[in-house]
């Protein structure tokens, strides 16, 4: 898998780069929207895509177990120590049905062009009435048809309703540039969750002035996914 291979390669910069140093360090709200949407709880929450594992401690803090899963072996290395992990791919967990109590997809949507299945592998392995949380890039701002080089007015192109994958970037210091993205645009990526069968509950902007972040949390309802 390209996308594999790309993590791999830069899996010592993507810790260096994006570990929290402080509390404070979130200056897109990624930690903050995770925390409220999330919410606090028990028993085991499943991060889909857990990368270097930056995300555990905030899980660990809500009173949940976080456990991951990654397709690239050199993110997992970070990883290990953070949260109990394992490498597999997000459109086959392997993990059985209803068997964990959360599950959250962090900032990672736009490595899985075939996000809609990996939405559905999350309705399927959390318990009925458990919660989904995505966080990620906004659909309407983000992407390769969105010129950010000035965050007070940031330009966007056409492209946005082609959903295709791209290296395109205004920035050299971000992720894009180097393992490329997919786009799904504002309907699909909400349309996606109804279809897996999970019922969207609440929703964040942030990263402004113009949001670079939309999170989602949506529950699995509790007589089961439909289907």
């Amino acid at each position: 898998m390209a996308a594999t291979a790309a993590y791999d390669e830069i899996a010592d910069w993507y810790e260096g780069e994006f570990l929290p140093r402080t509390s404070a360090d979130d200056p897109l709200g990624i930690d903050r929207s995770l925390r409220d949407l999330l919410g606090p709880g028990a028993g085991r929450c499943l991060e889909i895509g857990c990368g270097t594992g930056v995300h555990a401690a905030s899980v660990r803090a809500l009173g949940w177990t976080p456990i991951g899963v990654d397709v690239s072996a050199g993110m997992l290395r970070h990883a290990q120590g953070r949260l109990a992990c394992t490498r597999a791919d997000a459109e086959r967990l392997p993990l059985g049905d209803a068997s964990v109590d959360a599950a959250i997809a962090v900032m990672v949507h736009t490595d899985m062009p075939a996000y809609p299945a990996v939405l559905r592998e999350a309705a399927r392995v959390v318990r009925p009435g458990g919660v989904f949380v995505h966080v990620g890039v906004h659909p309407c701002f983000c992407g390769g048809f969105a010129d950010r080089s000035d965050p007070e007015a940031v330009v966007i192109r056409p492209g946005y309703g082609d959903g295709h994958w791209t290296t395109e970037s205004w920035t050299d210091q971000g992720i894009r540039d180097k393992v490329g993205a997919s786009h799904l645009p504002l309907a699909e990526l909400l349309n996606a969750v109804l279809d897996a069968g999970m019922v969207p509950e609440r929703f964040a902007e942030s990263g402004g002035p113009t949001p670079v972040v939309l999170a989602v949390r949506a529950r699995v309802p509790a007589g089961g996914r439909p289907g």
